[in-house]
């Protein structure tokens, strides 16, 4: 039987990549917005992220699922999340590379950009540590609503330590912060939000309330909302007080999720829970937006990850595997699938890192819409896109130890997280009616690549009647949002990408000759240029 065993055509281990550098349409994106020295500074976190070791710890990870202990051994409250070695492993490279709340105390005029950059290559090793790394990053930003908040725990969210534990934050050398809105009678309707905050002698306040789906709940602080007479209030609820003594937060369950298994997600149950005030009374969903509009864009980053492993686990097992005579990367048809991935992944990439460098810039009306229109589009692109890659793979990809069905079961949360397809759309058309400088913002952007491709300039009239038309516009949002954000697309690949790349995205996402599926490019796309240029090179 020994001789019936022996293994041919088989695809060696993907390892030795660097999945920042290597990536010409990320590494050309990193200089682009910020310089050759920023991509440099990311050469030590390539070369983890393309390792056979960072390959063991997402997987460890994502096998060994975070335990809830409510009690120790003795009965006493504990309330605490066991994880697996691998999991702060993980955690902690990405603190230490500056993927948290870090560019928020860099002066580095490309901080944001840097961490972007980062942030794309570094998941694609295991997203789901992603969620309380996004929410760090996020928190800063909305804390600072309030400076006196913002003084005490500032200097720990913007560390590069990691610490995990729950102890009194003073003493750590960096703190993750998580966000608690959802509840189970609202969703993303937090107004309607039951959770409530009575105000103590001492300018704390006590909350009472239940919280449906709180992610990360091993985080040392959370944002959270309440209601006050005034409405709805946002506070800062840390797992440890001041004086070392524990909060009341009570894990009830966690969450048994489709994917970001890695990551814990639970229930929590507020009962006399210590809060501070962030921001002012009945203000609390512009000052959680804050957070939200910054989770945003990593939901962009997170999605172009999830979609850009994905291709790069499709090219590696296509440049390996032979079928009917040939490798597989050399028969035409799987040379256009392969293109049209690779032109999707590009695509998704540039939005992504356009929009690092508007927080670097102070873009704040360009990302109000921009943002939440890339939200929509690229995370929604996210599944399909993944599981067309699966395919590359055949029945190999559908077996677990491939890694494929791990992205495949990640690839739907960004969509969802923080507000799904419809809410993000109908938020497209409220940073739309709100203010015309957002539209002012992205129109200029628009403007930059006027008349270098008269598919992209019909595209740009289509939407500009679309926005003019103001009848069904609540039915038509999704398509607004949708073309808003390919818009935007091939705008940055007609000013940035080779001509291959950014005529094949015009000609198929914005011309019409594009099917129902990936791997449709219509006949004279120069799909072996575009599949070349998608290899990730060595680390």
């Amino acid at each position: 039987m020994s001789a019936t065993h022996e293994v041919t055509n088989q695809v060696p281990p993907l390892a030795g990549h660097d999945p920042i550098a290597g990536d010409a349409a990320l590494a050309e994106a990193c200089v682009r917005h910020a310089d050759a020295a920023t991509l440099a500074s990311l050469a030590e976190l390539g070369a983890v992220a393309g390792s056979e070791q960072a390959r063991e710890w997402g997987r460890l990870a994502d096998e060994n699922r975070p335990v809830l202990r409510t009690h120790d051994r003795y009965g006493t409250r504990i309330d605490e999340v066991e994880f697996h070695p691998a999991w702060h492993e993980l955690m902690r490279t990405a603190f230490a590379s500056g993927l948290a709340g870090a560019p928020w105390a860099d002066q580095d005029p490309h901080a944001h950009v840097r961490r972007a950059a980062g942030y794309l290559g570094w998941t694609q090793v295991e997203m789901g540590h992603g969620c309380p790394v996004t929410m760090t990053y996020a928190a800063v930003p909305a804390l600072r609503a309030t400076p006196e908040l913002a003084a005490v725990y500032e200097p720990g969210l913007t560390g590069t330590g990691y610490a995990f534990g729950l102890t009194a934050p003073a003493a750590k050398p960096g703190l993750v912060a998580g966000m608690g809105m959802t509840e189970k009678q609202g969703g993303s309707d937090v107004r309607s939000n039951t959770t409530r905050a009575v105000p103590c002698a001492d300018d704390t306040y006590a909350l009472t309330g239940h919280k449906w789906f709180t992610s990360a709940p091993m985080s040392d602080l959370f944002l959270v909302l309440a209601q006050l007479p005034e409405g709805v209030s946002c506070f800062l609820v840390p797992r440890v007080l001041p004086d070392g003594s524990r909060n009341v937060f009570r894990l009830q369950r966690l969450k048994d999720k489709l994917g970001d298994r890695a990551n814990a997600s639970s229930e929590v149950e507020f009962d006399g829970t210590t809060g501070w005030l962030v921001g002012e009374a009945g203000r609390g969903v512009p000052t959680i937006i804050e957070m939200v509009n910054t989770t945003r864009l990593d939901c962009v980053l997170g999605s172009a990850a999830t979609v850009r492993a994905a291709l790069t686990q499709a090219l590696h097992h296509a440049r390996h595997r032979r079928a009917f005579g040939a490798l597989l990367v050399d028969q035409p048809l799987m040379q256009n699938v392969l293109a049209d991935l690779a032109v999707e992944s590009e695509a998704a990439t540039a939005l992504a890192i356009r929009l690092a460098a508007a927080v670097d810039g102070g873009e704040s009306a360009f990302l109000r819409l921009a943002g939440a229109a890339a939200k929509f589009w690229v995370c929604k692109r996210a599944p399909g896109v993944v599981a067309e890659a699966l395919e590359v793979l055949g029945g190999n990809g559908y077996v677990e130890e491939s890694g494929m069905p791990r992205l495949y079961r990640q690839a739907p949360l960004n969509s969802i997280w923080e507000g799904s397809g419809n809410v993000i759309a109908l938020d497209v058309l409220r940073a739309l009616g709100r203010s015309g400088e957002s539209l002012a913002a992205v129109t200029a952007e628009l403007e930059l690549a006027r008349g270098a491709d008269a598919r992209y300039d019909a595209a740009v009239e289509r939407l500009r009647g679309e926005l003019g038309d103001r009848d069904g516009l609540d039915l038509r949002a999704r398509r607004v949002a949708g073309q808003l954000a390919l818009c935007l697309q091939a705008s940055l690949l007609l000013r940035y990408a080779p001509d291959e790349v950014a005529g094949t995205f015009c000609a198929t996402r914005l011309g019409g000759d594009w099917g129902a599926v990936l791997g449709t490019l219509p006949a004279g796309t120069p799909v072996g240029r575009i599949v070349e240029r998608a290899v990730v090179a060595p680390g």
